[in-house]
């Protein structure tokens, strides 16, 4: 999920009619002296974070004048609350307020429906007073095929007790919440509070959008950088890692940062694959006493090239001992494809840390030969291991390894892979391109490119590999970016294939560690 901070909310609420409090945006604290003076009377100035309890946290001050509110905004902007540093405040009328409310939207996964909530004894703890109080709480299933109609908001509000004029706008409101809701796919909406003022007028005093992950894309007007539901703004190594998935729908690839290196600290780089298997073997090592630099996941089949992305990626943290990879046992994802990107990503990283291997599942043989017989040349260790092998076990073998290499770092490379020398063969594939030096593969005698491509997009012409297919369809997806001819090429004929899979952002990145 992608959620919204309460300022970009509260502009779709304006956008769609409902009423929200006079204020702007500030991002340092003359600004909010700006807005304060512009609206010309008492303000409240609100940190801009995905936590909840802001009021009791400090995040929500009131101020009387223009310099009062520069003052409360210093106080606040690069406040840390939680693992959330404040960017931004939210500078707004103080309201004078009469009566609280709730109103919400949520998805009822149980029902598969939209579910309307409103409750007019405020929305402080509305969970509890769900559960103590159900008779506060007026909720609406909604049939998508039919619609929500103005009569059925209007007998909540009526429902609920509230004064006439009130009792319209209220009714007003909460279809407007759903038609909003709806058309940027959000998978909850909530305005808490939903308030009246002393003379009468409703206002959305606060709000928050929670946009559903695969809509996202749909929405760019939104300006969601990644679609995660994080606690806190993504790390710039995680927008790297976003945009890689937001790219390739091929399997999955999730990367969460959760660690940094620090005196003490035995760090390691995680990844899994699948969700329950990757949960075992995070306990596995971490009751082992290690701390992990971050979560990783590349499941559903990926490519060997979202797996090598997914390394690279992993390896770009500092102050990483050692890396571990363990997941589903019983996987159906052809683990060949990803030992080939592991293969790739550790020969070009040069992994001098050592490594436990555990790709358990469809052809684990493979994957593990895969492993024992081109890894031999990086200075750190990796051992491969199948389903047979628990993550106790493998979890073990890490820490005897890391003891044994001690207290060696990872060194974050900033010199990008080997280019291709000009005049190379070339094509396009779905997200990279291949390179063939037909120089070198005129000396070659085995071809075995040819073989190890399973596609079967390659063909012999005048002695060197060619495209069996057109150029439109390898771009396509018929090569399927496994990897396989330029690991048979590099270890066993010429180094006359590169595969370029280039990873937008992470040379700069690594560059301003």
């Amino acid at each position: 999920m992608a959620k919204l901070y309460e300022y970009q909310s509260k502009k779709l609420l304006r956008e769609a009619g409902i009423r929200i409090p006079e204020g702007g945006i500030a991002g340092t604290p003359e600004e909010a002296r700006e807005l304060a003076a512009a609206l010309g009377r008492p303000v409240v100035i609100k940190m801009q974070a995905w936590v909840t309890g802001r009021a009791a946290l400090g995040g929500i001050q009131f101020a009387d004048t223009p310099e009062e509110a520069e003052e409360k905004a210093r106080g606040l902007l690069g406040l840390k609350v939680k693992a959330y540093v404040v960017e931004k405040v939210l500078v707004e009328e103080k309201l004078a307020i009469k009566a609280e409310y709730f109103a919400g939207l949520v998805m009822d996964d149980a029902r598969r429906m939209p579910l309307l909530i409103f409750s007019p004894a405020g929305g402080s703890g509305i969970e509890e007073m769900a559960r103590l109080s159900p008779e506060k709480i007026i909720t609406l299933p909604i049939d998508v095929r039919a619609g929500l109609h103005e009569y059925e908001t209007r007998n909540m509000a009526r429902k609920a007790g509230l004064p006439g004029p009130v009792q319209l706008q209220v009714a007003d409101i909460l279809a407007r919440l759903y038609k909003t809701a709806r058309t940027v796919e959000a998978r909850s909406a909530e305005i808490n509070p939903l308030v009246a003022t002393e003379d009468g007028t409703v206002y959305a005093a606060d709000c928050h959008l929670v946009i559903d992950d695969y809509a996202v894309s749909r929405h760019p007007e939104l300006g969601i950088e990644i679609a995660r539901e994080f606690d806190r703004p993504p790390t710039a190594l995680e927008k790297i890692a976003y945009k890689v998935e937001e790219k390739d729908h091929r399997g999955t690839f999730y990367f969460l940062q959760m660690a940094e290196a620090g005196e003490g600290k035995t760090l390691i780089g995680f990844h899994g694959a699948g969700g329950g298997g990757s949960m075992m073997s995070m306990d596995a090592v971490l009751a082992k006493g290690f701390q992990l630099a971050d979560y990783c996941d590349t499941s559903g089949n990926p490519p060997a090239s979202k797996v090598y992305r997914a390394a690279k990626i992993i390896l770009s943290q500092p102050g990483l001992r050692g890396y571990f990879a363990s997941g589903s046992g019983v996987a159906s994802q052809e683990q060949y494809n990803s030992a080939r990107g592991l293969v790739k990503a550790f020969n070009e990283e040069d992994l001098a840390i050592p490594a436990v291997i555990r790709l358990g599942g469809n052809c684990e043989e493979e994957a593990t030969r895969i492993l024992g017989a081109y890894l031999k040349r990086v200075p750190g260790r990796v051992e491969g291991y199948g389903r047979d092998d628990t993550p106790e076990f493998c979890a073990s073998r890490m820490e005897e390894l890391i003891r044994e290499r001690g207290s060696a770092t990872q060194p974050v490379r900033t010199t990008p892979p080997p280019a291709p020398p000009e005049g190379c063969y070339s094509f396009a594939t779905l997200t990279g391109s291949v390179s063939f030096n037909h120089e070198r593969c005129r000396k070659c005698a085995g071809k075995s490119c040819i073989a190890a491509c399973a596609p079967g997009i390659l063909k012999l012409e005048d002695g060197c590999p060619v495209l069996a297919v057109t150029p439109d369809e390898a771009r396509r997806g018929k090569c399927t970016e496994c990897l396989a001819c330029e690991i048979r090429c590099r270890f066993h004929e010429r180094a006359a294939i590169f595969i370029q899979l280039p990873i937008p952002g992470l040379e700069e990145y690594r560059k301003s560690l």
